[in-house]
């Protein structure tokens, strides 16, 4: 192991400090931060890319505390290394998701610091040494490993009750259905208890007032949802391959059906992320879904969570 010694004495005695320690310290407090971070916002967990992120951070701390020049306390600086570090850890998309996990990142280090300092607080070590922001010793090894713990607990049971109280306002999107040569684009709200599909394909179904279709469906279908759904025999102009009839449970209806189609695909619109579906049926609601004209349409958790795209945004509704 390599080391050196601390200035400052305990019992008169010198601290000698191992740098290996140092940098395992912090690699395990940024890799416990980091996939706090992650399993809050939902972000698929890249083992490789937390240790080399996590790693960065520790060859700092370590710089940090070794090196007298001021520069490597500046504000500035740190705000760089959490930059990088979130780059490299989670490669964002974009600058509204970067800056998401930004701020996740900085209030997660802040609580499991929080808990920490408590920790050593209540603890009271004597052989510990705090130089340039670094926690060094043998004690701190140990207190990290349970300040980690518990924060990771207190951090993730509490944003778990957050997004429980989550408003309207944040689970409506927009969405642009394609129907062959045609396509609408009405607003939706992510309905969290909508798992409707087709029985016959398993295709996720999104409900869409009639009204909305009525200028990119044939009349024929729109005038004769009814008749098609008791059966009749009538020209649907070549649409009739792609006609389902979708039972579905509501309250107050216990078995009720509508008329759903086919479509190309769908496109979500949801907070800069855009998401195409391919696969899926545009079911014919005959009647409001908002009185105020809110939304127009209805999608379930698992339309979004159809296809390569699934992101963050959508697991948070979803949790």
């Amino acid at each position: 192991m390599t080391s050196f010694s601390n200035k400052t004495c305990y019992n008169s005695t010198i601290m000698t400090v191992y740098i290996d320690i140092i940098f395992l310290e912090n690699l395990f407090m940024n890799c416990i931060i980091l996939f706090a971070t992650a399993t809050i916002l939902r972000i698929p967990k890249k083992i490789l890319r937390l240790i080399a992120s996590s790693s960065i951070g520790s060859i700092y701390a370590i710089i940090s505390y070794t090196s007298q020049l001021i520069i490597y306390s500046n504000l500035f600086l740190k705000i760089a290394l959490s930059i990088a570090m979130i780059y490299i850890a989670f490669q964002p998309t974009n600058i509204k998701i970067f800056l998401k996990e930004l701020m996740i990142f900085y209030l997660t280090s802040f609580t499991f610091g929080g808990v920490t300092f408590a920790l050593l607080y209540f603890v009271k070590p004597q052989n510990i040494s705090f130089e340039n922001g670094v926690l060094i010793g043998v004690s701190p090894i140990k207190i990290i490993l349970i300040g980690g713990i518990i924060g990771f607990i207190i951090i993730t049971i509490s944003f778990k009750n957050i997004k429980g109280k989550i408003s309207k306002k944040d689970i409506v999107c927009e969405i642009e259905i394609l129907l062959d040569n045609e396509k609408i684009k009405v607003k939706a709200i992510i309905d969290t208890g909508n798992f409707l599909t087709d029985p016959i394909s398993k295709m996720p179904v999104i409900i869409v007032e009639k009204e909305k279709l009525t200028n990119v469906l044939p009349k024929t279908i729109m005038e004769n949802t009814l008749n098609f759904i008791n059966g009749e025999n009538m020209e649907m102009e070549g649409y009739l391959s792609k006609l389902r009839v979708i039972p579905f449970k509501s309250l107050g209806k216990e078995n009720g059906l509508l008329v759903g189609i086919k479509a190309k695909g769908a496109i979500i619109f949801y907070q800069g992320i855009e998401k195409f579906i391919k696969n899926v049926i545009i079911g014919i609601y005959e009647k409001k879904l908002s009185n105020n004209n809110a939304y127009s349409a209805l999608i379930g958790l698992n339309i979004l969570e159809e296809g390569d795209d699934y992101n963050e945004y959508f697991r948070y509704i979803k949790n």
